[in-house]
Protein backbone atom coordinates (compact mmCIF):
# COMPACT_ATOMS: atom_id res chain seq x y z
CA UNK A 1 0.00 0.00 0.00
CA UNK A 2 1.65 3.15 -0.96
CA UNK A 3 1.31 5.64 1.98
CA UNK A 4 2.07 9.57 2.36
CA UNK A 5 3.28 11.52 5.68
CA UNK A 6 1.63 13.63 8.03
CA UNK A 7 3.26 15.84 10.20
CA UNK A 8 0.50 16.73 13.01
CA UNK A 9 1.03 18.77 16.24
CA UNK A 10 -0.42 17.74 19.51
CA UNK A 11 -0.79 19.57 22.57
CA UNK A 12 1.64 17.62 25.67
CA UNK A 13 -1.43 15.94 27.51
CA UNK A 14 -2.57 14.45 24.00
CA UNK A 15 0.88 13.14 23.03
CA UNK A 16 1.27 11.28 26.62
CA UNK A 17 -1.41 9.92 26.35
CA UNK A 18 -1.03 8.60 22.55
CA UNK A 19 2.64 7.08 24.42
CA UNK A 20 0.89 5.54 26.80
CA UNK A 21 -1.98 3.86 24.32
CA UNK A 22 0.79 3.10 21.97
CA UNK A 23 2.76 1.38 25.29
CA UNK A 24 -0.21 -0.50 26.85
CA UNK A 25 -1.56 -1.91 23.64
CA UNK A 26 1.68 -2.77 21.58
CA UNK A 27 0.85 -0.82 18.85
CA UNK A 28 2.76 2.25 17.24
CA UNK A 29 1.59 5.75 17.53
CA UNK A 30 1.35 5.81 13.99
CA UNK A 31 -1.18 2.84 13.67
CA UNK A 32 -3.55 4.28 16.42
CA UNK A 33 -3.83 7.85 14.77
CA UNK A 34 -4.61 6.02 11.52
CA UNK A 35 -7.07 3.85 13.01
CA UNK A 36 -8.54 6.59 15.01
CA UNK A 37 -8.98 8.50 11.37
CA UNK A 38 -10.37 5.90 9.85
CA UNK A 39 -12.78 5.45 12.40
CA UNK A 40 -13.86 8.81 12.61
CA UNK A 41 -14.18 9.18 8.75
CA UNK A 42 -16.36 6.13 8.62
CA UNK A 43 -18.58 7.33 11.58
CA UNK A 44 -19.15 10.58 9.51
CA UNK A 45 -20.34 8.79 6.63
CA UNK A 46 -23.17 7.14 8.40
CA UNK A 47 -24.22 10.28 9.64
CA UNK A 48 -27.79 11.26 8.91
CA UNK A 49 -28.78 14.47 8.04
CA UNK A 50 -32.20 16.22 9.73
CA UNK A 51 -34.02 15.03 6.85
CA UNK A 52 -32.91 11.99 6.38
CA UNK A 53 -34.10 11.05 10.37
CA UNK A 54 -37.50 12.78 9.45
CA UNK A 55 -37.79 10.24 6.30
CA UNK A 56 -37.12 7.27 8.56
CA UNK A 57 -39.44 8.31 11.03
CA UNK A 58 -42.13 9.37 8.37
CA UNK A 59 -42.31 12.76 9.80
CA UNK A 60 -41.77 14.53 6.39
CA UNK A 61 -45.33 15.46 4.75
CA UNK A 62 -46.81 14.62 8.31
CA UNK A 63 -48.64 17.94 9.01
CA UNK A 64 -52.15 18.00 7.36
CA UNK A 65 -53.60 20.49 6.06
CA UNK A 66 -50.67 23.00 5.69
CA UNK A 67 -49.60 24.67 2.37
CA UNK A 68 -47.20 22.77 0.28
CA UNK A 69 -45.03 25.47 0.25
CA UNK A 70 -44.44 26.22 3.68
CA UNK A 71 -41.39 26.26 4.08
CA UNK A 72 -40.00 27.79 0.87
CA UNK A 73 -42.84 30.77 0.17
CA UNK A 74 -41.44 34.16 1.93
CA UNK A 75 -45.26 35.08 2.58
CA UNK A 76 -45.50 32.35 5.27
CA UNK A 77 -42.18 33.79 7.09
CA UNK A 78 -43.66 37.11 8.03
CA UNK A 79 -43.31 37.53 11.20
CA UNK A 80 -41.59 34.89 12.21
CA UNK A 81 -39.05 35.04 15.13
CA UNK A 82 -40.77 37.60 16.81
Amino acid sequence: MNRTRLSVRLDQRTQQRLADEARASGKSESELVREALVAYLVARDREESCLDLARRHDLVGCGKGLPPDLSSSPAHFEGFGK
